[in-house]
């Protein structure tokens, strides 16, 4: 068996072409690109008014089961599909977020995909990149200022400085700053209260980011963000505190999406870096709506399970202005994880698996797992779509195990059910996915929200939990209920809801594995992202800042006597 290489030899392996050149090769004029060296370069949002009267592409999105803590390889998925895609002599373009360095430094990995199926420059994309996190940390950084300065300057807003919901925000995982004392040291240091951070990449801003789908638009979004309430209950935005202006000359670059290349050279926009837990973890509106008007095929993908973020695709982003509904979608799946599902190993996160157990054929603990791929169909198929099943294949899967996902997969609705080697052999490795997806665009699709607008915000709620996730029943804390109450009364009931919950079960409980039921899902905050449009209800113990293993990522990363960044995957 030959061995492949670790992504960054292979990264560093491949011959990449002058982004220039991948622009052509797009359709992107010379003058709507702003280059960042050589391989990478922002595109200017005047191509969407030169692109105004083209019709859009096929659009597909990658989602997947319920994953193990180091994920399924879904974003491998998505760039070797359209790597097969392209192999196939279709016009393709792919969109993905850009990496968290918190995950890149702590236990997941990176989100420039795997083997020969990457896009590049790897190395950039993982960490800085063309600057966009930082920018958006900075402008959060700046209103949470603002606030503490208002309040130390007399507070003649009357703000509440217990109601205030906007924190700090890092790129890093850094759990001792989850919950903080600030305004220590006397009255010149500011007016003490606790808080906390948040890791950038769940922060309204970078959901507003994501969201929008101009500069003007980002101002008003920026303007509406909800800081705080008064005494007597009203909200407190960015606009009274007099910063969204500075927020958008901050985050006026970072609109731009990115554009980069797979290894194969083909074209990716790489845009906003959402989490799908926290946030609604999705790539910008803004690279699809660019994408959908250059190709006649996009690729994009939704973070974590399908419960998380496949579910706000489909009800948050696609309620986007100018936003088609997919013309389908693509459930990734592995033998590890329904192995996992079904009782044949832990998963906990922070600690090593059993590979033994992992890599022995255990028929019987996928076929007890497969609950969680049925419930994931059955899902997407509630929205009127059709899903097109992909066995992202390892060395050591068996041909018993892949026949019995294939066979469950169909009968449970699924389109097709195919395998993928993008991992081991990049584009000839997604040509069997890529022809079955292909034939899945040419039906027709039947796209329905699971909720309209106009309801409650407890029965939106109760819609995902119920038709989602499984649970019985959903049980509200007393703050909750105050939340609700308190945003009911102020306007905001009409949002659409993101819930923040675990990605480790289709329940609030990571314990529990494959197609949980009868359980209650428990609701102990809301909080309003108004800028981004929508609530985010916390169920069950939800962390919106991660921690570092016990071995970090990290401790592998380094730079060699010539230069050359190492142990980066």
């Amino acid at each position: 068996m030959k061995k492949v290489p670790s992504d960054i030899e292979i990264a560093q392996a491949a011959k990449l072409k002058p982004i220039t050149e991948i622009a052509r090769q797009a359709g992107i004029k010379e003058e709507e690109l702003e280059l960042y060296g050589k391989y990478k370069a922002k595109i200017a949002l005047s191509i969407l008014d030169r692109l105004k009267d083209r019709p859009q592409g096929k659009y597909i999105d990658v989602t997947a089961v319920t994953p193990t803590p180091l994920g399924e390889g879904k974003t491998v998925t998505t760039i070797g599909l359209s790597l097969g895609i392209a192999k196939l002599g279709k016009n393709i373009i792919t969109t993905l977020r850009q990496p968290s360095m918190g995950p890149v430094f702590g236990i997941k990995g990176g989100a420039a995909g795997g083997g020969y199926s990457q896009v590049l420059p790897m190395e950039d994309i993982n960490l800085h990149f063309t600057g966009d996190i930082h920018a958006v940390g900075a402008a959060n950084n700046l209103l949470a200022a603002f606030i503490d300065n208002h309040l130390l300057k007399g507070n003649k807003l009357n703000i509440d400085a217990g109601s205030i919901v906007t924190r700090r925000v890092v790129d890093i995982s850094d759990r001792a700053l989850r919950q903080i004392k600030i305004g220590l040291g006397g009255k010149e240091n500011g007016i003490p209260r606790d808080t906390g951070f948040d890791i950038t990449v769940a922060s309204e801003v970078m959901a507003i980011l994501a969201l929008t789908d101009s500069l003007a638009d980002l101002r008003k979004r920026l303007a509406m963000m909800v800081v705080a309430s008064t005494k007597d209950g009203r909200p407190v935005t960015a606009e009274d505190l007099k910063c969204a202006g500075a927020m958008t000359v901050l985050l006026k670059d970072a609109l731009k999406p990115n554009l980069i290349q797979t290894t194969e050279n083909t074209p990716c926009i790489m845009h906003a870096g959402p989490f799908a837990n926290i946030a609604h973890g999705n790539n910008s509106v803004l690279a699809d709506l660019m994408a959908l008007k250059l190709a006649d095929y996009v690729v994009t993908e939704s973070g974590f399970g399908a419960d998380c973020g496949a579910e706000k695709f489909l009800n948050i982003k696609c309620r986007a202005k100018g936003l088609k509904p997919p013309d389908g979608m693509v459930l990734v799946c592995t033998v590890k994880a329904l192995k996992m599902h079904g009782g044949g190993f832990e998963a906990i996160p922070g600690r090593p698996m059993d590979m033994g157990k992992v890599k022995k054929e255990n028929v019987e603990a996928v076929i007890k797992g497969s609950g969680n791929l049925v419930k994931h169909i059955e899902n997407l198929k509630s929205f009127g779509v059709p899903v097109v099943v992909a066995i992202n294949k390892f060395l050591y899967d068996t041909d018993k195990e892949i026949a019995v996902i294939k066979d469950i997969a169909k009968k449970a609705g699924a389109f097709d059910a195919v395998v993928s080697e993008a991992w081991e052999k990049g584009g000839e490795g997604g040509k069997d996915l890529a022809r079955a997806v292909l034939k899945m665009c040419e039906q027709k699709s039947n796209f329905k929200f699971l909720y309209e607008l106009d309801i409650s915000i407890k029965k939106k709620i109760e819609a995902i939990a119920k038709n989602i996730y499984g649970a019985r029943d959903v049980e509200y804390s007393e703050e909750a209920e105050k939340k609700i109450a308190r945003y009911t009364e102020q306007g905001y009931d009409k949002l659409p809801i993101n819930m923040a919950k675990t990605h480790l079960s289709l329940s609030h409980d990571p314990k529990l594995k494959g197609r949980p039921s009868g359980f209650t899902l428990p609701v102990r905050d809301i909080r309003i992202s108004a800028g981004a449009g929508f609530l985010y209800p916390l169920c069950g113990t939800m962390c919106t800042m991660p921690g570092l293993p016990s071995v970090p990522a990290g401790t592998k990363v380094d730079i060699d006597k010539d230069g050359k960044i190492v142990g980066l995957f």
